[in-house]
C-alpha cells in the first residue's frame, strides 16, 4: 500500500475505534480564533491531535489541536479545533491528512473557515465573507503521485464551493440579518503578513480577502468530489494606505475573528440544519 494511504487508514481507524456508532455528516475546519464554535456542538467528544497515529499536531496562535465529534444543528459532526498549516513546516501531505481522514470516516459536506485580511475596500474588521472561489499561491497537495482511492489525477476545480449550500447560506443570512459579503480568497505560504504592495497586487488580480491556509483542504475534498461551503472572518484591513505606525497583530487576529464567532456560528448551524 501507497505508504501515504498507509497513514491515512491507520488515522482514520484510530479516530473510528473513539467514536463508537457516531457517523459524521459533516466536517468543519475550524480557523484562527474560531474554535468557540466548537463549544456549541452538543454531546463532545474531544480526540488530541497528538493521540492519533501519524498526525501532526497544530502549533498555530488560537488552535486548540482537537477534533470534536458531536451535535451541531440535529446532525453528528466532526470539527477541527485548529487546523494544519503549511508556515508551520509540515509538508501538504500531513497539512491535508485530516481531511482525508474525514473522508474515509464517511464526512458528505465539508465546512472551512478562516481568519482573514480584507483586502477589497468595502470589508471592515469582524465582517463575514462566503468564499464563492480563490487563487491558490500554495503549493498544491496533489502534487505527486495520485491517491487513486481517493479521486482523479486531474480533478476539476470550476465550481470549488458549492454553489447550492453558497445560496442557502445566503437565504440563512438574509433571515437572521446578518450581513454577508461573497468574494475570492487568496491563499499564501505565510506566516508573514503581506506587504501594502502585495495587498494591492492581490486586489488588482481579484482577490477580495486573503490567508494563509484553507486552499489545500478545499483542493483535497473536491479531489474526492466532497461538496465545500467556506467563509472568511475579515480580521484586519488588508489595504495598502496604512498610517506610518501601523503593524498586523496575531493577537489582534485572533481576538476579531473570536468577536465575529457568534454570527458564523449561526450561519454554519442553521445551514447544517438545512442538510
Amino acid at each position: 500500500m501507497d505508504p501515504r494511504a498507509e497513514r491515512i487508514y491507520t488515522a482514520a481507524d484510530y479516530v473510528k475505534s473513539q467514536l463508537g456508532d457516531l457517523r459524521p455528516k459533516v466536517g468543519i475546519v475550524l480557523g484562527s480564533g474560531l474554535g468557540k464554535l466548537a463549544e456549541s456542538i452538543g454531546n463532545p467528544i474531544t480526540i488530541p491531535y497528538r493521540t492519533i497515529p501519524g498526525f501532526p499536531v497544530s502549533t498555530a496562535i488560537g488552535h486548540k489541536g482537537n477534533f470534536i465529534v458531536g451535535e451541531l444543528g440535529g446532525k453528528t459532526v466532526i470539527a477541527m479545533q485548529g487546523r494544519i498549516h503549511y508556515y508551520e513546516g509540515y509538508p501538504m501531505e500531513l497539512v491535508t491528512l485530516p481531511i482525508r481522514v474525514m473522508k474515509v470516516i464517511g464526512i458528505e459536506y465539508l465546512f472551512v473557515s478562516n481568519a482573514a485580511g480584507g483586502v477589497n475596500f468595502d470589508y471592515h474588521v469582524g465582517d463575514l465573507m462566503i468564499i464563492k472561489d480563490h487563487i491558490n499561491q500554495l503549493p498544491n497537495p496533489l502534487i505527486g503521485p495520485n491517491l487513486d482511492d481517493f479521486g482523479p489525477r486531474f480533478p476539476d476545480m470550476t465550481r470549488p464551493y458549492d454553489l447550492k449550500l453558497i445560496a442557502k447560506a445566503e437565504e440563512i443570512g438574509a433571515r437572521l440579518g446578518i450581513s454577508l459579503h461573497k468574494g475570492v480568497y487568496y491563499g499564501g505560504t505565510g506566516p508573514t503578513y503581506e506587504t501594502p504592495s502585495e495587498y494591492k497586487y492581490i486586489r488588482t488580480i481579484g482577490g477580495d480577502a486573503t490567508g494563509m491556509s484553507t486552499i489545500p483542504e478545499v483542493i483535497v475534498a473536491r479531489h474526492s468530489d466532497i461538496p465545500v461551503f467556506g467563509m472568511s472572518v475579515i480580521t484586519n484591513e488588508a489595504h495598502d494606505d496604512y498610517s506610518e505606525d501601523y503593524e498586523n497583530n496575531g493577537d489582534d487576529v485572533v481576538k476579531a475573528a473570536d468577536a465575529a464567532a457568534d454570527r458564523m456560528c449561526a450561519i454554519f448551524t442553521e445551514l447544517i440544519k438545512s442538510l
